[in-house]
């Protein structure tokens, strides 16, 4: 039986949903006091963030001692929680509180001068800040399409294509289909969305360092710029704790436009770096980035021992 035909399915999103209406009622100051006590909980409770966001810094942070590290830890993770709770305000809030809340765009230009020039947008989306509104942003006042993966919980579909796709945005499935349906938007001279720090599975990607260690990192981006000539920039929702949201538009790493696929990569996870370095607390490192290590791919007997997690 599927989970969308199981009660259990049903009542657990059901359940879920209404949490999100709930706080989507909520003011953002409330939802980042909630994330305030929550966060640091989740550090002391949750063994698997914690211990994943704590490797993820020691790697990438080496000169930060131990207790900065700690700090930034609860911090990351208070965020996260943040992020969390303002699904339904993202998602479900009335499209002018969304609106009114994002307080600055910068770097607008980026994406205008690409468009004035017949060019698409390649927006690479790393996970920081709140995602779903820089996605509310952009299909609110772009053509924008987007690759969507359905939730585990199925039941949960329905509601999370709603809240993203509200505002205009056309999701696409993660497979061949989808990206056709990538490159016609960007023939057309429009903006699709990538997730540039999300590990692909083997096959689709290169090794590229990112902070300094090699990161299986997904290659898509090449092919789409090859076969477009896009304008690629990097995009995130700073969070403004409490107060609302911070827009920005980076221009991308030249690297990007390489077709070298290696430094296509490592262009995009520099992309990636200069995005956190906005505020690397704001960055979701609770992710498993270095999950695979080239020593796995290169048939290596002991490849266990190379593994950070």
């Amino acid at each position: 039986m599927s989970e969308t035909a199981s009660g259990p399915g049903r009542l657990q999103a059901g359940a879920i949903a209404r949490l999100w209406r709930l706080l989507a009622s909520r003011r953002l100051a409330t939802l980042w006091r909630l994330s305030r006590w929550a966060g640091p909980l989740v550090h002391r409770v949750s063994r698997r963030e914690r211990e994943v966001t704590e490797i993820n810094l020691a790697e990438v942070y080496p000169d930060c001692s131990d207790p900065e590290r700690r700090d930034l830890a609860r911090l990351s993770l208070t965020h996260s929680t943040a992020t969390m709770l303002e699904l339904g305000f993202a998602w479900m809030a009335e499209p002018g509180r969304v609106e009114t809340a994002i307080l600055e765009v910068r770097g607008r230009e980026l994406l205008d001068e690409a468009r004035a020039e017949g060019r698409g947008v390649i927006v690479l989306a790393p996970h920081f800040g709140n995602w779903e509104v820089l996605n509310f942003w952009l299909s609110s006042h772009l053509p924008f399409t987007a690759m969507y993966e359905p939730p585990k919980i199925a039941a949960l579909d329905p509601v999370i294509r709603q809240g993203r796709e509200r505002m205009g945005a056309r999701l696409v499935p993660t497979n061949p289909r989808g990206v056709a349906a990538l490159l016609k938007a960007l023939k057309r001279s429009e903006a699709i969305g990538i997730l540039p720090d999300q590990e692909p599975d083997w096959g689709s990607g290169v090794f590229a360092p990112f902070f300094g260690r090699l990161a299986y990192t997904a290659t898509l981006l090449p092919k789409l710029v090859a076969r477009t000539e896009a304008r690629v920039v990097t995009g995130v929702a700073r969070r403004l704790p409490g107060r609302g949201f911070a827009i920005h538009f980076l221009p991308a790493d030249e690297r990007v436009y390489a077709t070298d696929e290696a430094r296509s990569a490592a262009g995009v996870n520099a992309c990636v770096e200069a995005a956190i370095a906005l505020d690397p607390a704001q960055y979701q490192w609770e992710y498993k980035r270095y999950r695979k290590v080239i020593q796995e791919q290169q048939g290596h007997p002991d490849h266990p021992s190379f593994r950070l997690y």
